[in-house]
């Protein structure tokens, strides 16, 4: 099917739900009828395919440099490249740097963070947003977390490290200075990230690729020797530090039981390493799949992205 025409029709059927607003009622059954013919033709033409999703990105606080992390500018990379997603098309994302709204939140098929460790933590009133989340989760939302919003402080979890986000995302980056446990953090020229063979769809269309970056290592997956729960998939790893290597998990997701689906990925700490196309694959792969949405066959392809079109500071750290 072209995907034209299917991103046509999802848009014809939203600008009937506006026309029935605002007709008589005389009118009403003209509209609804025109309604369901379209609906009809929808249904015969894409058969089973996926219903458009929302993707709801919400950046936190940053402390950093420019050309480090730039959660905006990352955000704004990522929105464009699920909204000009073309297997399937019709899908829209939002970006929002403060805590949403309720409406924003019922909208959501997934929602992805970023910004300094957690940002529903950062945020002020941290219960009330917890609160949000839970209620979203239930419904079965996804959530993504990348890079440091992976991460949680020791006053955010207890003593024995428990925190939601374990359970809605498979793992987090236990921040220094935590009790329960403690991840790293460490920039090496050369880590190479390699991907997992449970032919997960969120592996598809990428490969093995080194970089330069900041892939936390000694990662959280829970109390039971830290591994990680029966539902979660590790999808990336990095042999780590090249010192004393050790096979670190810098990419995993889980299948909830609410039948909600999380992703977490800690990487990139770098805002020019969205450039590099195996990353931006794997990650997009990862909030598609979180929101429902089929990952294609390839995987998540998107074209090289112009870094200085997104707004950041900076491309290059500063």
């Amino acid at each position: 099917m072209v995907p034209g025409l299917l991103s046509g029709l999802t848009h014809a059927c939203d600008l009937e739900l506006l026309e029935i607003e605002r007709r008589s009622d005389g009118d009403l059954r003209v509209a609804m009828k025109t309604k369901l013919a379209l609906v009809t033709l929808f249904t015969l033409l894409v058969g089973d395919a996926c219903v458009a999703k929302h993707v709801l990105i919400v950046v936190g606080p940053d402390s950093h440099g420019p050309g480090s992390h730039e959660p905006i500018a990352g955000a704004r990379l990522l929105a464009h490249g699920i909204e000009n997603l073309q297997d399937p098309p019709g899908h829209t994302a939002e970006v929002v740097d403060k805590w949403p709204s309720k409406l924003q939140q019922n909208k959501a098929g997934t929602i992805v963070f970023l910004g300094d460790t957690f940002p529903p933590n950062r945020f002020e009133d941290a219960a009330r947003n917890l609160a949000d989340l839970h209620k979203m989760m239930n419904r079965g939302c996804g959530i993504v977390c990348i890079h440091y919003a992976t991460g949680l402080k020791k006053e955010d979890v207890s003593a024995t490290g428990e925190h939601p986000l374990l359970g809605w995302m498979g793992g987090y980056f236990a921040n220094p200075g935590s009790i329960h446990h403690v991840s790293y953090a460490r920039v090496f020229d050369k880590a190479k990230i390699t991907p997992g063979k449970t032919g997960h769809p969120i592996l598809r269309g990428w490969q093995e690729f080194v970089i330069r970056d900041e892939p936390y290592g000694n990662n959280y997956f829970g109390p039971h020797g830290n591994k990680p729960a029966a539902n979660v998939t590790i999808l990336a790893t990095s042999l780590q530090p090249p010192e004393s290597p050790k096979r670190e998990a810098v990419a995993w997701c889980v299948q909830r039981a609410d039948e909600g689906r999380g992703f977490g990925i800690v990487m990139p700490h770098y805002y020019k390493n969205w450039a590099n196309d195996d990353l931006r694959t794997l990650v997009l792969n990862g909030i598609v799949w979180t929101a429902g949405i089929p990952v294609p066959k390839e995987g998540v392809q998107s074209a090289t992205p112009n870094l200085k079109s997104f707004g950041p500071k900076s491309v290059e750290a500063k």
